[in-house]
């Protein structure tokens, strides 16, 4: 007769499920939205232009929803109507055509799906914290079900076509939902509200917190870094495509991407744990500039399948060192805040901006578009190696 699990595992394999449903979707998303787009008889312009706007978007709603996340003291309550929202508007790309229409779908569920992330990884890093174990294991969960979700995508693409793709990231929302409404409840007294302050706009997106000594270092260096991915993400399903590649391939590709992530993840501690922070950079920056280089050299799947393992350097790495800086650091009473403001500044803005840099190059120079994302990188080597890290112990 099997034991009955712990408390301390079910209440921790609630974030893990909560994790895995937030990026079920982004597996979804990221490498099936483009082409979808494209099928609609969008060009590559149009195409960053829209990914551009949605990350816009989620890089003003996700501060301020984390702040107020913050100020209720229940991160549930912001994520349970926004997944609910995604998964109502999701479906609604079917029917939009244009380019305004489009956008306008895009703008709603960006600014729903915005919180999610950020505030399911602060309120999973509080809770390993608690529990005193590594995060890497159940943030893992997450980086599973973005796998599943892409090859899951890639399957029912190539069988049913792209259409399917807005139909299956409303069964994900809707998981998403019910992930965060089996969390626990924060318990009575156990959470003072943050007050907005007398800072405007300063106060409701937490920009106070980038004086915070090494933050505001740390948000330049991940966004130098997750910016380099913004060709990845938003050309490179066309660009295999193009060169004959299946959406089933698409999909494998970036399947092995996130199992290369997953791997690190659930090895972090034995692999990372004497890696300082800012040792972690040095390294994601480094693996950027060969990924990306290689990236723009070759489409050859044999290949391309060794640049897709390193994806766990590009992106894993990089962001167990922002992870690790962060839970080491955290800002009283303000985690969500903090949390928000890192992934809206250093991924989702940067990617923004980084898409529609990379979509006029996509479009006027091919694979220029890779070689500047590796410049990217070779910029954010030498600013993390002058980084004063702060607060950080090394894992035993």
């Amino acid at each position: 007769m099997n034991p009955a699990p712990s408390p301390a595992r079910t209440f921790l394999g609630r974030f893990a499920f909560l994790l895995a449903a937030s990026f079920l979707g982004v597996g979804v998303t990221m490498p099936f939205l483009p082409p979808f787009l494209a099928a609609k008889g969008l060009g590559p312009e149009a195409v960053a232009q829209i990914l551009f706007a949605g990350s816009l978007i989620r890089f003003i709603v996700s501060p301020a929803l984390g702040r107020l996340a913050d100020r209720m003291g229940d991160g549930r309550r912001v994520m349970i109507p926004c997944a609910c929202l995604a998964a109502l508007v999701a479906p609604l790309f079917l029917p939009a055509e244009g380019f305004l229409a489009v956008l306008a779908v895009q703008l709603l569920f960006a600014a729903a799906m915005a919180p999610l992330s950020p505030i399911g990884e602060a309120m999973t890093l509080a809770a390993t914290r608690q529990a005193g174990v590594d995060y890497g294991p159940v943030r893992a969960a997450g980086s599973a079900a973005f796998i599943l979700g892409a090859l899951g995508a890639g399957v029912l693409a190539a069988r049913a076509g792209y259409a399917a793709v807005p139909w299956l990231l409303a069964g994900c929302y809707v998981t998403a939902a019910l992930s965060a409404w089996t969390l626990p409840r924060p318990e009575r007294g156990a959470h003072r509200p943050v007050p907005v302050g007398r800072g405007g706009l300063r106060g409701i997106f937490a920009l106070h917190l980038l004086r915070r000594p090494g933050f505001g270092r740390l948000v330049l260096i991940s966004a130098l870094i997750q910016g380099s991915h913004a060709a990845y993400y938003g050309f490179s399903s066309i660009h295999w495509a193009r060169a004959g590649h299946s959406a089933e391939t698409i999909g494998l590709l970036w399947g092995i991407g996130v199992a290369a992530e997953v791997l690190l993840f659930l090895l972090a501690r034995p692999l990372l744990g004497r890696l300082s922070p800012r040792g972690l950079m040095v390294l994601a920056a480094g693996a950027g500039v060969v990924r990306w280089t290689a990236l723009a050299a070759t489409t050859a799947l044999p290949l391309l399948v060794p640049l897709q393992v390193m994806h766990a350097l590009t992106f894993g790495v990089q962001y167990m060192g922002a992870m690790r800086w962060l839970s080491a650091n955290p800002p009283p009473g303000e985690v969500l805040s903090a949390q928000a403001l890192h992934a809206a500044l250093g991924t989702t803005g940067a990617q923004a901006v980084c898409l529609l840099m990379a979509g006029w190059l996509y479009a006027h120079a091919g694979v220029g578009a890779f070689v500047a994302m590796a410049v990217l990188c070779a910029i954010a080597a030498p600013v993390a190696l002058s980084w004063k890290a702060g607060a950080w112990r090394a894992a035993r």
